[in-house]
């Protein structure tokens, strides 16, 4: 690994691409420092449009200068995170092998003989490096998970549609998601929550209820049958699948088999039927005129598509309907599903040799998934006596993230693993970041000791208020130092005329811990209605005018932190 963690803050944009990151700025002063997250370092996917950062999907030839970052690493800026760099993938998201790219193939984290995983193949090793808290990839057949599975890290799949893939070039637009990778649960689940939301712009984002339930003490979990519960002659994979299901068993698991052969079908159409067809559709009119410039394997898989009728379309899409109202029985006898993330891992000389069918085989437990429209998280299990890491897949149908994410977490902890590839103890478990269900919230408006960073803050943060915006008063408040408050505050008082802007922040609050905050405020300040630089009007602290006598006017600072700064 080539590629330092602490990259001096004049590291500029695109320097140096090579097989983890495309373009890279470890700049410490880069994005905002405030928001539920400030301050963690995220690392995204190259087919994932951040402004600044040309977008390649791992093709030169391909490379475009978006205008603006894809809505998902917009809302991760707004919650505080910090884009530290652009990851290398299989090119175009086409493949889980993580070799298919002109930057190099992504070595495995353990052993760099072997293969990464991909497509998502740089994202994973910089969480399991250590070189970022958390990372985007996208997932289309398995590319979020069976890396995840090969660098021991965590790789949460959500529900299709519940983070917006507006801004992403897409591999199967339909089936796309963007994928999660975090050294824990916890990790995942708190980018999870900042991520998801509606996005009117993507032709595929939904709004769909969360299951708020636990995971049953005693809960009941499906693997595949015998027959089709296949290692590809790994003894080590093997062993370590029996001692995972072993372990949850000891959690209050109990296990049955179910007919695996079904989700073997409709895997098998993702690459080998008319969904290929989607893959084409994504680039068609450049592919028609630069496919000399692409990765032969993939060039060949993407080629593919064209033999196939709008006609051969309808009839996969006609089964796989059909095959997603067959799986929601397995609802009916079971809280979730059990898979191994990857039946086996290969050298990367093995899948270079081979690259079709070696590929093949590593989605055997992933490509149905987003076919039939179901959650999954990867989870670390084990390490195998190759010194190679084994994980596993807890799949649940859509909307169970969160419930499969919880028991994910314990599964993490008990198996006493470190963090990735960095040697670091596992830290303990922690409770699960939620997000506030809509019409739940109200927005507050502060201005002073609440700003982020500042001393009260953490009366917003414990009842868990979530940072929304950096936004600044209509032009229509002076603002005052209030003498003898402790610890200091200001006022913001609403004025006739001259008037001036006043930087504020704009957080959500449950609703139900609303009256306990307000409770808090004292006197002279109080909640008011306060408008914004663009219109709207939001709760917000407001000071009693005759509390100024004595005070200082500072509305020339335009806000507290430049008042407390001068």
């Amino acid at each position: 690994m080539d590629v330092p963690s602490d990259l001096p803050s004049t590291c500029p944009p695109d320097l140096s691409p090579g097989p983890v990151w495309i373009a890279r700025d470890a700049s410490v002063d880069a994005g905002p420092k405030a928001g539920p997250l400030a301050g963690r370092r995220l690392a995204v996917k190259d087919n994932i449009d951040v402004a600044g950062f040309g977008t390649t999907a791992a093709c030169p030839a391909y490379r475009y200068e978006p205008e603006r970052s894809a809505a998902v690493v917009e809302r991760l800026q707004v919650a505080g995170m910090r884009v530290v760099g652009k990851t290398n993938l299989d090119q175009f998201a086409c493949g889980l092998v993580g070799t298919r790219s002109p930057y190099g193939a992504v070595p495995n984290s353990f052993d760099a003989r072997y293969v990464s995983g991909g497509s998502s193949s740089g994202s994973a090793i910089a969480v399991a490096q250590g070189l970022v808290d958390a990372s985007l990839g996208t997932d289309t057949a398995g590319s979020g998970r069976i890396p995840a599975g090969f660098n021991n890290i965590v790789g949460l799949k959500p529900t299709r549609g519940l983070i917006s893939t507006r801004g992403v070039v897409p591999a199967c637009r339909h089936l796309d998601c963007i994928s999660i990778f975090a050294p824990t649960v916890a990790d995942a689940v708190d980018v999870f929550v900042a991520a998801v939301g509606f996005d009117p712009d993507d032709p595929h984002s939904r709004t769909l209820a969360l299951d708020p339930r636990p995971m049953p003490p005693r809960f009941r979990f499906g693997i595949p049958d015998a027959v089709h519960l296949t290692f590809f002659d790994d003894a080590l994979s093997a062993a370590a699948f029996d001692a995972a299901l072993q372990k949850l068993a000891t959690m209050g698991g109990s296990q049955a088999r179910f007919d695996f052969a079904p989700m073997a079908e409709v895997a098998r159409s993702l690459y080998e039927g008319a969904w290929v067809a989607e893959r084409y559709t994504a680039i068609r009119p450049w592919f028609d005129t630069h496919q000399d410039a692409m990765d032969a394997t993939v060039r060949t898989i993407v080629g593919s598509a064209r033999r196939y009728s709008a006609a051969d379309l309808f009839d996969a899409i006609d089964a796989v309907a059909l095959a997603v109202k067959k799986a929601a029985s397995l609802w009916d006898r079971f809280d979730l599903l059990v898979v191994p993330t990857a039946p086996t891992i290969y050298r990367i000389d093995e899948v270079l040799a081979d690259p079709i069918a070696l590929n093949r085989n590593l989605g055997t437990y992933t490509n149905f998934v987003n076919l039939l429209d179901m959650a999954a998280i990867a989870i670390p299990s084990s390490m195998r006596p190759d010194g190679l890491p084994f994980g596993i897949t807890l799949i649940g149908p859509a909307g169970s993230d969160l419930r499969l994410a919880e028991l994910a977490q314990r599964y993490h902890h008990a198996t006493g693993l470190t963090l990735g590839a960095t040697g670091l103890p596992l830290p303990p478990p922690r409770p699960l970041a939620r997000p506030v269900a809509p019409g739940t919230t109200v927005r507050v408006a502060v201005v002073g000791a609440h700003l982020s960073g500042l001393p009260l803050n953490g009366q917003l943060v414990e009842r868990g208020a979530r940072f929304e915006a950096a936004v600044t008063t209509a032009p229509r408040y002076r603002f005052y130092a209030l003498p003898g408050t402790v610890p200091p505050k200001p006022g913001l008082v609403r004025v006739a005329e001259d008037g001036m802007p006043i930087a504020a922040e704009v957080w959500t609050l449950p609703v139900e811990h609303y009256g306990s905050f307000v409770a808090m405020i004292p006197s002279p300040l109080g909640i008011g209605s306060i408008e914004l630089s663009d219109g709207s009007m939001v709760q917000g602290f407001l000071c009693e005018p005759w509390a100024l006598d004595g005070a200082e006017d500072i509305s020339h600072h335009g806000g507290w932190r430049a008042f407390l700064a001068a």
